[in-house]
C-alpha cells in the first residue's frame, strides 16, 4: 500500500482521488499512520462486510437463545461484542 505524509495528501490530492480509485493509500503523520483512503467501491464493499458478519452473528444468537443458550438481553449482547474480536 503506498503512503503519502498528511502534506503531500494536501498538495497532491487530485493525485490522490486518483490513486485510490486503484489501491487504499495510507496517509501518516510525523510518521506515524493515521488514516486510510480508499475508493468508494472498497468501502461499500468493506460495510457490505461487516453487515453481512453482523448478520451471522445475530443469527447465531437467536438460534442460541432458541436452544436456551443465552438467559438475558445482557448475556446475548456481550457475546456479540466477544465475537466482534474473534
Amino acid at each position: 500500500m503506498e503512503t503519502l505524509t498528511s502534506n503531500q495528501a494536501k498538495t497532491q490530492f487530485g493525485d490522490l482521488l486518483l490513486k485510490v480509485q486503484r489501491n487504499p493509500v495510507e496517509i501518516s503523520r510525523n510518521g506515524k499512520p493515521v488514516a486510510v483512503m480508499l475508493s468508494m467501491e472498497d468501502y461499500e464493499s468493506l460495510e457490505a462486510l461487516k453487515m453481512q458478519q453482523l448478520q451471522q452473528k445475530i443469527q447465531k444468537s437467536e438460534a442460541d437463545l432458541i436452544e436456551a443458550k443465552i438467559h438475558d438481553g445482557d448475556t446475548l449482547f456481550q457475546s456479540l461484542i466477544e465475537g466482534e474480536n474473534n
